[in-house]
């Protein structure tokens, strides 16, 4: 438990001053004991259980003191609550990379299998995008709560020479935001505008343009995320950190899964082969960019459970949630406990009445 107002917890070191005040009193009133005029009156007073009950509601007030305090420091807890993402896009690496066998039978076709659980397991509610990317990006399939389409386009998978892991974020965005003004036929392969204008000084093209465009907080969106795969370096297109600042510019988290080992293995095929290593640092600062989360899975069975975990997370967020208002209102039922018990126990006007 975490607390927003921390300092006001020092009026705790107050409770003991009354206690030390409440004995005082207790003692006082034993010394200056006088005698009583009638019998009616203090013979509730020689009872065991009258020497216990007096004591309950001054403690319950006390106790009611101290929570109230604590609820004015504004305390607040992780609470796990359910989440309202409606929509994510799922981005698989299906470049040459993917057809190691390091992964039995290998790398795309363990993926495709813990991909199809993970959709299978997604609410009916939830829409889901897939993006293939290997030389390019591609939308395969748009947003959609219909799992059979979406479980065919991940079967229709084929891999592909190079890596665009940055065309894979953008192309994801535009499939979240369509209306967020992502122009994706405007990016070449350096993330610049395609136009005829040049700085004749730097000879790259124009970035976009960007008016009117008002970043939102990273992370601040909450109807859906980006799933991106990918077990290589990006050999091709737009800068993935660059991308991934533009999918935090409006709010979107990007999840990232290293898929493959570490250390890295070679890829042959006819006449060919090339050696592939896992780009941690890439798909950890996307994650961190976008206030989103990398996790690694160096087989189909670690990778089956990071989207088991993935999809847990997205189905039921853990937050921040000041919780204030409980303490609050233990404070007040408290000292009308305190108040209830002080008037049928000790109300001189209703005995003698």
């Amino acid at each position: 438990m975490n607390f927003v107002w921390p300092n006001v917890l020092w009026l705790l070191l107050a409770v003991p001053a009354l206690v030390g005040m409440y004995v005082y009193v207790l003692r006082r009133r034993k010394r200056d004991v006088v005698s009583f005029a009638s019998l009616s009156l203090i013979r509730p007073a020689i009872t065991a259980g009258y020497q216990i009950r007096r004591h309950i509601p001054p403690f319950l007030f006390l106790l009611a003191m101290i929570v109230a305090i604590v609820a004015m420091a504004r305390p607040t807890d992780r609470i796990t609550l359910p989440s309202f993402q409606q929509t994510i896009i799922l981005a698989v690496d299906v470049s040459l990379s993917m057809g190691a066998t390091d992964v039995d039978p290998n790398r795309l076709t363990a993926a495709q299998v813990a991909a199809k659980a993970f959709v299978e397991e997604q609410p009916s509610d939830v829409r889901i995008g897939l993006v293939a990317f290997g030389g390019s990006a591609v939308l395969v399939q748009s947003p959609t709560n219909n799992r059979e389409d979406l479980l065919a386009a991940i079967d229709r998978f084929q891999l592909q020479r190079a890596t665009a892991t940055g065309s894979a974020i953008y192309t994801s965005l535009a499939a979240l935001l369509p209306d967020a003004g992502i122009d994706l036929q405007s990016l070449d392969f350096n993330g610049w505008v395609r136009n005829s204008r040049r700085d004749p000084t730097l000879g790259l093209m124009q970035k976009p343009d960007r008016k009117d465009f008002k970043p939102a907080p990273a992370g601040s969106f909450k109807s859906g995320a980006i799933i991106l795969m990918s077990d290589g370096r990006r050999t091709v297109g737009p800068d993935p950190l660059e991308a991934a600042k533009a999918a935090a510019e409006r709010g979107v988290r990007v999840f990232t899964i290293g898929f493959g080992t570490k250390e890295g293995t070679t890829v042959a095929g006819d006449g060919w082969s090339v050696f592939v290593r896992l780009d941690e640092e890439t798909l950890r600062a996307i994650a961190d960019i976008t206030q989103g989360q990398y996790l690694h899975a160096g087989t189909a069975a670690d990778l089956k459970k990071v989207y088991q975990d993935l999809n847990a997370r997205l189905v039921m967020e853990r937050k921040d949630l000041e919780i204030a208002f409980l303490f609050a209102a233990a404070a007040v039922v408290l000292l009308i406990a305190s108040a209830v018990l002080s008037l049928l126990w000790f109300d001189p006007i209703r005995r003698a009445a």
